[in-house]
């Protein structure tokens, strides 16, 4: 169960829906109100991914950020890619860069706490796309990201993001995100990588955002637990999902309904998520140091709902500050 962090160019988005100033210090704040909510989030988070920038700040009382995560029996992750780039010739689609350099970073970040990793690849479904050449390059560039992770001891987690941006129906989705899987494992199993040593961030099988049709949650759940069988193997030790721009609410209980899904499923269903985790804690923030403690308690209201959500126990309360809000953002790049 991880927490993803907010790089600087996600932040500022989201810094200014509350009006707050977007500097390194209130960036800072923000973060440290996270990383020191009470006791309670000590079962339901067991990671962090970091930007660099995170990796290298410190709490009020100078101790650094991955040592203070570490003394709570966190694992410390950091986010390695550099970003979408267009990929040419294609309608729109793009590849991830990084490449270059990171076995020299990994050997950093691992020297500075870092037992794993992030790298997003971002797919996206059209009546053209994603193309053969998308699959492909986006699956090869994971599998070598993650292979020189392994080189350094770091747990690579891999993320072919399918966006929910569009308005195909959950079966195109299906079909989509069963392809996009089956060729990064293809792309993983050349590049040896070790799969027990991993983990797949992958998207919830989902409609698109202006699908006139809406699907149930167990329906969701029943196309998301099926592709994953059709595709991911069993010595994949866990599944972490992103939140897709779903709702606090919707994330949570789509979660929930894949771990009550009827069919066998080999590994942990659990979440990796950003907005669907903090979207309440940043409204009662405000950007306001009197609205520290509010902020906590919605961020421990959340971990919560998702750490049951895991165990397929959550009922649904609908009491957050943003819970029933949409998070999604149009293309999203951070």
């Amino acid at each position: 169960m991880t927490i993803a962090i907010s790089g600087v160019g996600s932040v500022a988005k989201r810094f200014q829906s509350i009006n707050a100033e977007n500097t390194e210090e209130n960036r800072r704040l923000y973060r440290q109100l996270l990383f020191t909510a009470d006791d309670r989030i000590n079962p339901c988070i067991g990671g962090v991914i970091l930007f660099h920038e995170t990796m290298y700040q410190k709490t009020d009382d100078g101790k650094p950020f991955p040592q203070h995560l570490k003394e709570r029996g966190m694992v410390v992750g950091i986010k390695v890619d550099k970003g979408v780039v267009p990929l040419a010739g294609t309608n729109g689609e793009t590849t991830t860069q990084g490449l270059d350099g990171l076995y020299e970073r990994c050997a950093q970040y691992k020297k500075d706490g870092a037992d794993f990793a992030k790298w997003r690849c971002v797919l996206k479904i059209t009546p053209t796309t994603p193309s053969r050449l998308a699959i492909i390059e986006n699956a090869n560039v994971l599998a070598r990201y993650a292979s020189i992770c392994q080189m350094h001891g770091i747990v690579p987690i891999v993320e072919p993001e399918i966006l929910p941006d569009g308005d195909h129906d959950l079966k195109r989705c299906q079909y989509v995100t069963e392809k996009v899987l089956a060729a990064v494992y293809k792309a993983l199993s050349d590049h040896h990588v070790y799969l027990e040593g991993t983990l797949l961030k992958p998207n919830m099988v989902t409609a698109g955002h202006s699908c006139s049709n809406k699907y149930s949650n167990q329906e969701i759940a029943m196309a998301t637990v099926t592709a994953l069988r059709r595709t991911v193997p069993p010595a994949v030790p866990g599944i972490t999902f992103l939140s897709g721009g779903q709702s606090e609410e919707e994330a949570s209980i789509n979660l929930n309904a894949m771990n009550m899904c009827p069919l066998h499923r080999p590994w942990a269903l659990t979440f990796s998520y950003g907005r669907a985790l903090q979207a309440s804690a940043l409204k009662a923030w405000a950007g306001k140091k009197e609205n520290g403690k509010a902020c906590q308690d919605e961020f421990i209201k959340r971990a919560l709902a998702n750490s049951q959500a895991c165990q397929g126990k959550y009922v649904s309360s609908g009491a957050s500050a943003a819970g029933g809000d949409s998070l999604f953002v149009a293309n999203h790049a951070y």
